[in-house]
């Protein structure tokens, strides 16, 4: 019986520990509210308190990116296991809401919808490095090599 057990060497191990293995959707859904409740405080709220802050248009693209960045590195460091893709996704369903709103409300920097939906992208892709450095963060250094 102890033949027919895959032999896993050291190396496989190790390149493993990086990847995810399944989907977890309550983890979606925490992601989705905090990437939700940060993107509303930040772009919408925080120019409601601070008159001198303007984030329409172009400016809240600018913003909505690092939020979605610390939002995935957040959501990486406090969820268990490996959890990159449930920050992504939910980083898309915010983006969606969060391009309409801004492009609806722009009055003096414009940009083309092309263009939020590309800065949409990148925010979402910034949202992937942030989720991988909290899971990096919350998993320590990786394990020393056996010297053989």
């Amino acid at each position: 019986m102890e033949a027919l057990k895959p032999v896993r060497s050291a190396e496989a191990e190790r390149q493993r520990r990086y990847q995810q293995e399944g989907f977890s959707v309550l983890w979606m859904l925490i992601a989705i509210l905090v990437q939700s409740v940060l993107t509303a405080a930040l772009v919408v709220g925080l120019p409601m308190v601070v008159s001198l802050l303007d984030f329409e248009g172009s400016a809240g693209m600018m913003v909505a990116i690092p939020v979605w960045f610390v939002g995935g590195m957040l959501l990486g460091m406090i969820s268990p296991g490996k959890t990159f893709i449930e920050p992504v996704v939910a980083a898309f369903l915010v983006a969606i809401p969060t391009v309409f709103y801004l492009a609806r409300s722009q009055t003096v920097r414009t940009m083309p919808l092309f263009m939020y939906i590309i800065m949409a992208a990148i925010g979402v892709l910034f949202t992937l490095i942030g989720s991988y450095i909290g899971e990096r963060i919350q998993m320590g250094p990786p394990p020393k090599q056996a010297e053989s």
